[in-house]
């Protein structure tokens, strides 16, 4: 039962903390649309995603309206179109990808996610379609997000796709090179992606999923940050304990908002995703949490700790808020969509390296990077695999959206707008890995994928 205190304490988030639901995302179901004809495929496809979140962005402004809490984004993410289009007798699936932008605009969501494939332990001829489609895709597109899982903890890590991503971020890179390599941020590559996250690039609507579904992402590193100002130079008992009731009213709202929009909108409530999700806007920085519990800037020696600290209180605060807390849910560190990480990147404190070592305690991975423009197909190849790594070693998400900025060098910036931020050029290795993508074949699943 919420007293007048915890109101007012809400309130004060919304209002000076940076407190919001990140976003509110449908999930639907692509299953039926199924066809050989590929234009009957788009037109079941655009029927139906129309017809499912016709009212989402007017349910969630009337929200926003009635209860004073902002819903900065709206979204709808869909079957893995590998899947949905496996049966289209075409070549590529560009024209499924129009008709799901389309769909967005006229939904009047910002992004729509699931221009997907699942290849952790191979490739169907649909997925290598949707992969060698993406390039042209996401230049044809404006609201489409792509994302392609490569490696899981069951399977181990597909190789051959992972080289292929190389190649497909840079063919992505160049097709979208004058708008400032946009695809880019647009495609993520995963390593155990979940089915029901609802934060892009990444989202789409598994096959585990129900025929349609709302999930909420909520946010607020500003709201951390501020509450850690009141425990300064307190032992970290303190601090885990202060960052646990923090999550708690963070999750709160964005269990309200589901369970009421999930309830105008006729459809079941899925999960409420507790990550912390930064922006570029001052104030609503998970940099500037790791700062506050000590450090004198975000990626030097501690960071890592701090980062495994805030994460698991993060989680720990959000269980007992919810009933059903999926998704990601953790702190995200997107580097040019984090003023924070901004900073420490330009400063030369926070390096690719050190980036790598936080994924391993943290929700996802090398999230929003930029690096120059020159940067080989092998070497990001090679990121992702130490990614996926990662991720099947220690049974997390991880994932890698990279950015090739072409043109640009280590010291430049990269302008993208909006939540998306602007990315300092960050350099990379320059000795190659070309002998080592070239092997193909799978990494195999580690020992402990052998649960059963």
């Amino acid at each position: 039962m919420l007293n007048q205190k915890d109101i007012l304490e809400t309130q004060a988030m919304i209002e000076k903390q940076h407190l919001d639901i990140r976003t509110i995302t449908m999930g639907i179901s692509l299953l039926d649309c199924c066809d050989p004809d590929l234009k009957t495929c788009c037109d079941k496809i655009y029927r139906k995603i129309t017809r499912c979140a016709k009212d989402l962005v007017k349910v969630g402004n009337d929200i926003e309206a009635e209860f004073g809490i902002p819903i900065v984004n709206k979204r709808i993410s869909v079957t893995p179109i590998a899947l949905v289009a496996g049966s289209c007798e075409t070549d590529s699936y560009v024209e499924i990808a129009k008709t799901l932008d389309a769909a967005a605009k006229t939904c009047g969501v910002n992004f729509i996610g699931g221009f997907s494939a699942l290849v952790q332990k191979g490739a169907t001829t649909g997925d290598w379609k949707l992969i060698r489609s993406i390039p042209a895709a996401m230049a044809a597109t404006e609201r489409v997000c792509a994302s392609v899982n490569v490696g899981s903890t069951k399977a181990g890590i597909n190789m051959d796709a992972v080289a292929e991503m190389g190649r497909i971020i840079k063919q992505t890179a160049e097709a979208t090179k004058d708008d400032g390599c946009m695809g880019c941020a647009k495609l993520v590559v995963f390593a155990n992606a979940v089915e029901d996250n609802p934060f892009m690039a990444g989202a789409f609507h598994g096959v585990g999923e129900p025929e349609c579904v709302l999930n909420v992402g909520v946010s607020g590193p500003g709201v951390v940050h501020h509450a850690l100002q009141k425990v300064k130079g307190q032992p970290f008992d303190v601090v885990a304990e202060t960052i646990k009731k923090t999550a708690f009213q963070v999750t709160r709202m964005g269990q309200l908002v589901g369970v009421e929009a999930s309830r105008r909108l006729g459809v079941p409530f899925g999960i409420v995703d507790l990550s912390l999700a930064p922006t570029p806007a001052v104030g609503d920085s998970v940099a500037r949490i790791l700062e506050e519990i000590g450090l004198e800037v975000c990626g030097t020696h501690g960071t890592t700790a701090a980062l495994a600290m805030l994460n698991d209180a993060v989680k720990k605060g959000g269980v007992m808020a919810s009933n059903h807390v999926g998704g990601l849910s953790g702190a995200f560190i997107p580097v040019s969509e984090d003023e924070g990480m901004i900073a420490a990147a330009e400063r030369g404190t926070l390096v690719i390296d050190k980036l790598e070592a936080m994924t391993c305690v943290c929700s996802v991975g090398l999230d929003m990077i930029a690096v120059p423009g020159n940067t080989s197909a092998a070497t990001i190849s090679a990121i992702i695999a130490d990614e996926a790594a990662i991720g099947m070693v220690n049974t997390k998400t991880t994932a890698v959206r990279i950015i090739p900025a072409l043109g640009k060098d280590v010291g430049d910036r990269v302008e993208l707008g909006g939540l998306l931020g602007s990315a300092p050029v960050m350099s990379v290795h320059s000795e190659g890995s070309e002998a080592f993508v070239a092997r193909g074949g799978r990494i195999p699943a580690p020992l402990q994928s052998l649960k059963n």
